[in-house]
């Protein structure tokens, strides 16, 4: 790629960017969220047109007017933001890459293709079902079973790990390994430099939409990368104040609740969170840790207990009834679930809250006003508040999606991976939002794959897994290897565990 340039109303997304990929090779882009990175490979896969700059092929011109030219061309993207048709199985759903043509498909062929296709490269999904019942983490693998069953020369991976699981990372690592062993290459948007560093060959960091420069793996180092990135070093560590423990927020007694298929996914779950407390829940993805933040959020019914907030009964209070309540949440789905895609910055800030406003009509320059200071105040990077917010990068969506929640002055804050796919820059800023947030007294539950994430800011952590509680522990007096043998399903108990 040469000279690439792209810009959008207010913003210049492309910068004159180069980009040289060679076969055999897994090459990294890293940069801020809003830096590029999405839209530089929306342009190789023909999603963008450039508005100046070339793309070579093996060293020949090429032009894509529709992501169907790039997939002939042997390019296959899995982006951040599932391009899935969710009332479609899987099976499904690759058929629609295939039908290129009249040809009549043999589905029974095509299912069997696929499991073995599945078997071969240690995927485990059940393409017979609707991908809206899938998790995040299997509608994910779906996106790469479908971008890989087409062989893709060249395949793009928009932040392929932030639903998977340590060992699951490892797995699609090897499989990337043996694609570009065998020639293929291979492009990660990641923001986990560690990852990174262990697993890819040749890394460029974008910034600002230009390219600061390409590096190669072997020889730099996380800090180097973080300051190519952000432009400055970036605090890893959050500083964790010492507070007096404030009355209880929340009280789940002996619940339970059923996941999207009919299964129990939450058997006889009790836990309490207290003001001045960030309440840690730490599993494997699809160990009931999604029904858990929607079952206090009020987005799914309890089969058996009782839920307190602030010691008042709603165990079947409605989503709105909670919202009154004080309680935050801020989902796993930040584009879709949180957030409206097609509505812009201010009606999704004033989402929550316009019923609150007036009897009859919604004062605009008020709710306009409102979102420019919360914009300010969390630094959130948007060419106009009028746009569509699906036109903000993640790390931007989510401060968005924070501002809406903080500034409501909640009582509980219910956060399901507020860090995942963000860049170094926003995940310090998250960390501290909700940092600041368990400092004014505020209680948090913290749902995330990170285990250091997890024993950072939390003061006790939940494990669980098959959606029972295996231990409830203080980051202090245990070890990320215990957490995670509990993960695994070993039992700590109880009266050891507080």
């Amino acid at each position: 790629m040469k000279n690439i340039t792209k810009s959008f109303p207010g913003t210049l997304a492309n910068d004159q960017v180069n980009l040289v990929i060679h076969k055999g090779e897994i090459h990294a882009l890293l940069g801020e969220n809003g830096a590029g990175k999405s839209t530089l490979m929306s342009i190789l896969t023909g999603l963008y047109r450039p508005d100046h700059g070339e793309i070579y092929i093996n060293d020949q011109p090429v032009e894509f007017y529709s992501p169907k030219d790039a997939v002939l061309k042997g390019i296959g993207m899995v982006h951040q933001h599932f391009k899935l048709v969710k009332t479609f199985t899987l099976v499904e759903n690759i058929l629609l890459g295939m039908q290129f043509g009249s040809e009549i498909y043999d589905l029974k062929e095509i299912r069997k293709k696929i499991q073995e296709f599945c078997q071969n490269y240690g995927f485990t999904v059940d393409s017979d079902i609707q991908v809206r019942q899938l998790s995040i983490g299997e509608q994910q693998r779906a996106e790469i079973i479908k971008s890989l069953f087409w062989g893709a020369e060249i395949l793009i991976l928009d932040e392929p790990t932030a639903v998977l699981t340590p060992q699951e990372a490892t797995e699609l690592y090897k499989t990337l390994r043996l694609m570009v062993d065998q020639g293929k290459s291979v492009i990660v948007i990641s923001h986990k430099l560690t990852e990174v560093m262990e697993n890819t060959d040749n890394i460029t960091v974008l910034r600002g939409g230009k390219a600061v420069g390409t590096v190669t793996t072997a020889q730099t180092n996380e800090e180097e990368l973080t300051r190519m990135m952000v432009g400055r070093n970036v605090l890893f560590d959050v500083p964790k104040k010492t507070i007096s423990q404030g009355s209880k927020v929340l009280a789940l007694n002996d619940v339970s609740c059923l996941g999207n298929r009919g299964q129990m996914a939450l058997r006889n779950i009790s836990l309490d969170i207290f003001g001045g407390e960030i309440l840690g829940i730490a599993g494997v993805a699809g160990n009931g840790q999604s029904e858990l933040a929607e079952m206090i959020a009020g987005l799914r019914s309890l089969e058996t207990g009782t839920k307190l907030i602030d010691d008042i009964d709603h165990t079947n209070s409605s989503v709105r009834t909670l919202i009154s309540a004080g309680v935050s949440y801020v989902p796993e789905d930040r584009l879709g679930t949180g957030l409206v895609p097609g509505l812009n910055a201010v009606d999704n800030f004033i989402l929550k809250s316009y019923q609150s406003a007036a009897p009859y009509f919604i004062n605009w320059r008020e709710a306009e006003e409102k979102t420019k200071v919360a914009v300010e105040k969390f630094d959130i990077k948007l060419a106009s508040l009028s746009n569509s917010v699906n036109m903000l990068s993640g790390g931007n969506l989510q401060k968005l999606l924070l501002a809406r929640e903080i500034t409501a002055n909640p009582r509980l804050i219910v956060a399901v991976y507020p860090m995942r796919g963000l860049d170094v820059g926003a995940m310090e800023v998250v960390r501290n939002l909700l940092m600041g947030e368990r400092d004014a007294g505020k209680g948090v539950l913290l749902i995330s794959e990170e285990l250091e994430e997890l024993f950072m800011l939390s003061d006790r952590i939940v494990v669980l897994h098959e959606g029972e509680i295996m231990g409830i522990v203080q980051p202090s007096d245990t070890n990320i290897e215990t957490v995670g043998m509990m993960m695994a399903g070993k039992r700590m108990l109880k009266e050891n565990a507080i």
